[in-house]
């Protein structure tokens, strides 16, 4: 900040211990000193609209996103009489299917307990829009009719989108790096399939969670034929 003239501005700057539940038990500051400015610790902070807590559980991020979208779920009710099932469509995918997917793709295998909270507002999403009661059964409409994916396969489709992406642009090339770039592996029939290198992990709890560790893991999951379609 002192090199590139920057002031650092106290009442938009958080800080966070990030760790397991042994390791934050051992910190004993309650604060951190920038500039002569004590800034408290945190439990939790937001960064890109994403509410992130010290043991990356994510669970006040999954409720604020669940309450909100429950908030257009009750503006929609009221109106739904009045609405055909495409528009019904395009306005849960507007307000409510964009929410779930933005930037879900930190939320790769996090507790089932919280991603069962993203899937019941996916549930109640499709039962608004073809017009189903609570407790009807509503999964063989989410495959067959609306051709939607559960939660936990729309994380997985984002990241692998999230690679595709990276191996067709320029961005994030140091972590998508071809089996075929490693001398010893070149031999291999996973060089051959074009698969990527995956990282070893130092840490348990967090490492293979990382998109450096599980993006390359689920991109060599994907069948050869899909992952490039020309």
């Amino acid at each position: 900040m002192t090199a590139n003239r920057l002031k650092m501005n106290a009442d938009k700057t958080d800080f966070i211990w990030l760790g397991s539940k042994h390791q934050l038990a051992k910190i004993q500051s309650q604060s951190i000193a920038l500039e002569a400015v004590h800034v408290p610790v945190s439990s939790v902070v937001t960064c890109l609209r994403v509410q992130c807590d010290s043991h990356l559980k994510f669970t006040p991020h999954v409720q604020g996103l669940a309450h909100r979208c429950f908030y257009h779920f009750r503006k929609l009710r009221s109106v739904k009489r009045s609405l055909t099932t495409d528009s019904a469509k395009t306005l849960v995918h507007a307000l409510i299917a964009s929410r779930l997917d933005y930037r879900n793709s930190v939320l790769y295998q996090i507790n089932t307990t919280v991603t069962k909270t993203l899937q019941s507002v996916l549930h109640s999403a499709e039962r608004l829009i073809v017009r189903k009661r609570k407790f009807e059964c509503i999964t063989p409409t989410l495959r067959d009719d609306l051709h939607w994916l559960p939660v936990r396969e729309r994380i997985v489709f984002k990241l692998c989108m999230i690679i595709f992406k990276c191996r067709h642009q320029t961005a994030l090339q140091e972590l998508c790096v071809p089996v075929t770039a490693s001398t010893s592996r070149q031999h291999l029939r996973s060089a051959a399939c074009g698969d990527l290198l995956v990282l070893a992990c130092r840490t348990f709890s967090f490492g293979p969670f990382s998109f450096a560790a599980c993006a390359p893991k689920l991109w060599n999951s994907v069948p050869p034929s899909i992952r490039d379609p020309t």
